[in-house]
Formats: C-alpha cells, sequence, structure tokens
C-alpha cells in the first residue's frame, strides 16, 4: 500500500471480513490484521490449502456462501493496492497516537523469527472475537479434556477428531455443532449434557420466533443427532473425569435446578475424549488499555459498550462482534458492516457521505433482531449459580500456576473481593494464558454477582524480547506488494 492507511481493522472473522470488505467499497484504505494463516477466523476455519481436497469440511460450516463472497471482494480489492492483509500477524498491543492510533503488531511467517511493526492509522476497528469460557471440575486436567471449540477447530482445521467415544458437557447451543460434526465422521458421542432446560426458551419464546434461520439451524443438528443416536441430556453435567495418562471415563449427574448434583443420580460413562464449554467470553485485550467502556451482559462477561453504529467511547475506535456480546457470526457480519459505515460517516477519506438507506436500516434492523436473540440465549443457558459445589479443594482451577479451589476459597476468605486480588494472593491467573483459562472461573468463585471484566494487560500475546529490540533498529516492515499477492488466503 503506497498511501497512508485510513483504517486499521483487527480480526479477520466474520465481523472483521465484513467491516474491511465495506470500508473497502467506501473508498478507504485499510490494514486487515489476523494471527491465523487464513480469513475466516475460528468460525470459518479451514484445512491448510493443500489438505482441503483429501479433508473436505464444507458440512461444518455455516454461511459459506458470505464467506466466499467476501473472499472475492478482499482479494479483488488487494489487487489493486488498497487492502494490506497481514496475516500470521499477532496484534500485542494499540495505543493512542496522536489524533490516531499505532497497532503493535509481531510477524510470526517466518517463525521461530518474530519481527515487530507498527501499523498506523487515525481509526482502528477491533474485531477479535471470543474464546471458550472453562469451568474447573475435578479431573478436568487430564489429557483428552479438551474445550468444546477446541475439538471443532480440530475437526473444521485438519478433520481430526481426538476420540472414538466423546462425551460433550457445558450448555449453550454450541454443544449441537460440535456433536453433529464429531457423529458425522463416525466418532460415538455417548451423550451431550446440558446443563440447562429447554423449558428456559419457553419464557422467552419471541426472539427464537423472530430468527428463524436459528431454529431451523437447531432442528437441522437434532436431526444429524437423531440420526446417529445420539441422547442429549438436560440439566445434566459432568462433574468428575477419572484417568492416569490420560481421561478413561467421567462421572455424569443430573442437576438440581440451582445446578447443585442430585444425590443418587451420579453414574460412570467410558469415554476417551470429552469436549466441555460453557460458551464464550469476549477477547477485550486490546479495549480495556484504550480506555474503551465496559457493560455487563447477560451471559455474565463485561462487553463493549457501543452506540447504534458500533462506535466505542473512545473516538474513533470502533468495535463489532462477539466483542460487544457474544452471539454468533451472522449478528458479527452485520454488526462489522455497521461499523464500516460509521468509519465511512466519520471520516473525510469516505467517497461522500454515506446516508441511511433502506439496505442500512435492514442491516440494523438485523442487528437488532439477533441480539435479542443472543440475549435470550445467554438468559436460557446461564452458568450454574452452585456449580462450584462439584470442586474439592483439591481440584485444580489454575492449571498454569497450579492453583487449587481450596486456595481460591482461602484467598476469599482472607478479604479478596475479586479475580484481581485472588492473582496476587495465589498468582491465579499469571501463568501462560495470563488468565483466558482460569479467569471467569476465579471471578466466579469470588465476585459471581458482577460481570466478569478481563484485567487490563498492556501486552495482549506473549512477544519475543528480540521482537521488541526490532522497534528500535528502523522503520517497520513495508508492507507485502499487490504483485505478491495470492488468492490462497481466501481460497
Amino acid at each position: 500500500m503506497s498511501e497512508p492507511a485510513d483504517l486499521v481493522v483487527v480480526g479477520a472473522g466474520p465481523a472483521g471480513m465484513a467491516a474491511t470488505a465495506t470500508a473497502l467499497a467506501g473508498g478507504l484504505r485499510v490494514v486487515l490484521v489476523d494471527s491465523g494463516t487464513a480469513l475466516g477466523g475460528q468460525y470459518w476455519r479451514h484445512p491448510p490449502e493443500h489438505g482441503r481436497a483429501a479433508l473436505p469440511t464444507d458440512d461444518l460450516h455455516h454461511g459459506l456462501r458470505e464467506y466466499r463472497a467476501l473472499c472475492r471482494a478482499l482479494t479483488a480489492h488487494r489487487a489493486t493496492g488498497r487492502l494490506d492483509l497481514r496475516l500470521e500477524h499477532h496484534a500485542w498491543s494499540a495505543v493512542r497516537e496522536g489524533d490516531g492510533f499505532a497497532v503493535h503488531v509481531v510477524d510470526r511467517r517466518a517463525a521461530p523469527r518474530e519481527t515487530a511493526g507498527v501499523l498506523r492509522a487515525p481509526r482502528l476497528l477491533v474485531a477479535t472475537g471470543a474464546y471458550d469460557r472453562q469451568l474447573p471440575f475435578p479431573g478436568w486436567d487430564l489429557p483428552g479434556v479438551l474445550t468444546a471449540g477446541g475439538l471443532q477447530a480440530l475437526l473444521k482445521g485438519g478433520g481430526v477428531a481426538i476420540g472414538s467415544r466423546v462425551v460433550l458437557g457445558g450448555t449453550g447451543p454450541f454443544l449441537l455443532p460440535v456433536a453433529a460434526g464429531l457423529a458425522a465422521r463416525g466418532v460415538e458421542v455417548v451423550a451431550v449434557c446440558e446443563a440447562a432446560h429447554p423449558s428456559a426458551w419457553l419464557r422467552r419464546p419471541g426472539p427464537l420466533l423472530r430468527n428463524p434461520a436459528k431454529w431451523a439451524e437447531g432442528a437441522g443438528y437434532a436431526a444429524v443427532l437423531a440420526r446417529h443416536r445420539v441422547p442429549v441430556r438436560p440439566r445434566t453435567a459432568i462433574v468428575v473425569a477419572e484417568g492416569g495418562e490420560r481421561v478413561t471415563s467421567v462421572r455424569i449427574a443430573s442437576l438440581t435446578p440451582d445446578g447443585r448434583p442430585r444425590p443418587g443420580t451420579e453414574r460412570r460413562v467410558e469415554v476417551d475424549a470429552v469436549g466441555v464449554g460453557w460458551g464464550f467470553a469476549p477477547q477485550l485485550d486490546l479495549l480495556v488499555p484504550l480506555g474503551c467502556a465496559l457493560a455487563d451482559s447477560a451471559d455474565g462477561n463485561a462487553v463493549a459498550v457501543v452506540d447504534a453504529g458500533q462506535r466505542t467511547t473512545v473516538p474513533g475506535l470502533y468495535t463489532a462482534g462477539e466483542t460487544c456480546g457474544v452471539g454468533g457470526a451472522a449478528l458479527a457480519v452485520n454488526e462489522g458492516r455497521l461499523a464500516a459505515r460509521s468509519v465511512l460517516t466519520d471520516s473525510a477519506a469516505g467517497v461522500g457521505h454515506v446516508r441511511v438507506n433502506r439496505r442500512l436500516t435492514a442491516v440494523r434492523s438485523a442487528v437488532a433482531r439477533q441480539r435479542a436473540f443472543a440475549r435470550a440465549m445467554a438468559l436460557a443457558h446461564p452458568v450454574p449459580p452452585a456449580w462450584s459445589s462439584w470442586l474439592t479443594d483439591e481440584t485444580v482451577v489454575c492449571r498454569c500456576e497450579e492453583v487449587t479451589a481450596g486456595a481460591v476459597r482461602t484467598a476469599r476468605a482472607d478479604g479478596a473481593h475479586d479475580h484481581r486480588q485472588v492473582k496476587q494472593l495465589t498468582r491465579a491467573g499469571m501463568g501462560w494464558c495470563q488468565g483466558r483459562m482460569c479467569g471467569p472461573a476465579v471471578h466466579c468463585l469470588t465476585a459471581r454477582e458482577r460481570a466478569y471484566e478481563p484485567a487490563e494487560r498492556l501486552v495482549a500475546t506473549p512477544v519475543t524480547l528480540g521482537a521488541l529490540a526490532d522497534l528500535d533498529e528502523g522503520p517497520p516492515p513495508q508492507a507485502p506488494t499487490a504483485n505478491g499477492a495470492t488468492d490462497k488466503e481466501c481460497s
């Protein structure tokens, strides 16, 4: 890109791709940054290009027509030089710089060598998505116990099923596509243990009825599970995983309405792999240090505060997708489009003033409808209030620092009132994952009455000292030329 960028977009999942395509169509010059090797994020994850013919995964995806249309649009703009696509670039910090933003990245295309660089633009759009929210239970640290998202990532990215006899547990509709994908590839899914009960949806039927695509999608998964005879057990949870070198069995139990195991209902099930998911936590690492205001959401997470155009409380900073609340890919795409429209409206670099037209009104209506569904989903699939009753004092909560539930409970008894103070007293959250795995659980054990807000981190992802030293050695690396662009990132 020979001219300065008008916008930096961090995250090339559904929200980031849609935002970038819309901004480019409006005449802006955009830098799109993502840590992955291809466009699509976690939702549209695919096997490497050379393995796609041998590992077909189209049946694991929804919205592939949308994905391919966005890929074509981005490829066309990259060929003209208006899009600077930076894959395998990890954004580890974003700071205010004059009237704009500086996004610090590390280029890991030549790993293990890392090269640091800085991307600058007057406006920044963060679309970093979310990650699996986990709740510990005895044995969750055994090999073979994965997040539900990890199981799906292995399926989508490599056609890999980690076991032949698998049980899934947690809460939320995401368990269904994971179970359906495993079953369709010959895995025996012993059970899907859903902590909530379907009757919870009956208290809020409106959002479900106004989003027919959602219940049609759910019906499709139900049909797959019925065909493969996969039982879905409502108000049931995996309370213990057992094994030696890896997991060999689990104990599941029926739950009371508040989430306590019902006496006499526990039973042992032999498995060789486990997938657990309790929803997702928004990835706010770049937004919090910039001073973006947060608010509580229905699922117990803190989320970015945005206006009707996806503007945050920080001028020039926009965000879309799961950072505003977990709601799925269709919502993320529409929010990405709204955010880019706002950038165009706010930017003198845009081609003309973007008027509120019929199409924009339809997008806003879709966002409102899909957000209502996301809220209803969160209320129908809450984290069970009494889940901590499953834990013994010896249960590891922070796996990086080997902090137990007993240590967290002691810290709370000593006066710690949130996960930050527990971290100071026990080191929970100070390991490699920086609290992404244990943070929500520690928060629930100490301050469940408030939404989980991640700690502020000036460094959002691990970065080597060598890469940091590169920052003082000269100007950042030049953008790839249009002649070096290929279509493989969008295939």
